[in-house]
């Protein structure tokens, strides 16, 4: 499962990734300073299971903060994408190419309207973010029509000449894309698409299989620049009522960044996606220092985060509808005493037997039955598990 950073030049895009990364991606005030895409791995917030029976988990991989374990999951940030980038403007092929991995979108525009359409800066509140939400959809749907446009002839030539289901044949040239035959199902489904009107319709239909493929979170970024918290929750209001189908999440991904990297050096404590911080060493921090963390105190005491974990989670857990399920016996520990050491997000669909065929193709096999050790009672092989389950499987070997 991988998250795509997308976004035009100059929003703070890298910010974010580095944000939500804390990876070394260079950012800059000025366009396309991402040429190449940067991967690293970010972290989805669940609470610790382990907490329900007195104890903290011991994370073979992510780690735990407070009374929160942190799941690890992979993010790219692409290049910057501007208008005309299905034509090949800007670095349009290249971002477009990079982003054929990713799942799940999180767009990040400039809230504060300080860069223009090319990415570059423009006094406060000048432009308009509205049209980047707007373009950035416009430019992904053309990038699917015009994949679908190009293979068309031979498309259609398998649904006619040789009997091929619609999702099947459009599958041969749209698997690139990480899209599923079910979802191109649901495309067709959605918009009542037969082999008799499918021709009239491509562009429709590019549309919803991007929504499908490629569902989008907004986060509103540079929310700093209001000085005024009434005028950016309107502004946010406003962005809401016009996007109603997007989750808007206000952020401000440099405040994330600083947080983190006190945390880090032990500064202070932090538990990403709070609403608060302590300073642990007010002694090693300069009055400027103390001065910029009690700004970003008063920006979380009126939004109550920065926003990033919040895209993060919800691009998971809202948009994917993925579940964090662990695996454990009854005393939660593995045979080196680690409690709870791994963590698998899973489809909202997922069985008890599915989980045992994503532990081992022999525990599927083999499956005799499942315990939901938070409730102690077992499960069959079709019960679908539940978000946070601990389930210890047994097998016939």
């Amino acid at each position: 499962m991988i998250i795509g950073v997308v976004g035009k030049p100059n929003v703070g895009k890298s910010a974010f990734f580095r944000a939500a990364t804390l990876a070394n991606a260079e950012s800059g005030n000025f366009p396309f300073t991402t040429i190449d895409k940067n991967a690293a791995i970010g972290y989805v917030k669940v609470k610790d299971p382990a907490l329900d029976f007195n104890k903290h988990s011991n994370p073979r991989d992510g780690y735990v903060s407070g009374d929160y374990r942190f799941v690890p999951v992979e993010l790219i940030d692409v290049a910057g994408l501007v208008p005309g980038a299905h034509e090949g403007k800007g670095l349009g092929n290249k971002f477009l190419d990079d982003l054929r991995q990713a799942d799940v979108l999180i767009h990040i525009i400039d809230i504060s309207g300080s860069t223009n359409e090319r990415g570059e800066s423009v006094e406060l509140f000048e432009y308009d973010p509205i049209n980047d939400i707007k373009f950035l959809e416009d430019e992904l749907n053309h990038w699917y029509f015009n994949i679908i446009k190009k293979h068309w002839e031979n498309i259609y030539k398998k649904i006619k000449m040789q009997g091929m289901k619609i999702e099947e044949a459009l599958l041969t040239v749209l698997s690139g894309l990480k899209i599923s035959e079910k979802q191109i199902g649901d495309a067709i489904y959605a918009l009542s698409l037969n082999a008799s009107n499918i021709a009239d319709n491509l562009f429709e239909l590019a549309v919803k299989l991007r929504e499908f493929s490629k569902p989008m979170i907004i986060g509103a970024n540079k929310c700093d620049a209001f000085k005024d918290v009434n005028q950016l929750k309107n502004k946010l209001k406003e962005l809401q009522e016009l996007f109603p189908n997007y989750i808007i999440i206000p952020t401000v991904a440099q405040y994330e960044f600083n947080l983190k990297k006190a945390d880090e050096a032990e500064l202070l404590q932090y538990t990403p996606g709070e609403n608060s911080f302590e300073i642990k060493q007010s002694e090693k921090l300069s009055e400027q220092q103390l001065k910029g963390l009690n700004i970003i105190q008063e920006y979380l005491d009126e939004m109550k985060t920065t926003g990033v974990q919040d895209c993060l989670n919800k691009a998971v857990f809202d948009l994917l509808q993925m579940k964090p399920i662990f695996p454990g016996g009854a005393k939660l520990e593995d045979s080196n005493g680690n409690t709870l050491p791994d963590c698998f997000l899973m489809p909202k669909s997922t069985t008890a037997l599915d989980f045992a065929y994503r532990l081992h193709t022999d525990f599927g096999k083999n499956f005799v039955q499942a315990i939901n050790i938070k409730k102690k009672i077992p499960v069959g092989k079709d019960h679908v598990l539940e978000f946070g389950d601990i389930i210890e499987i047994r097998s016939g070997k």
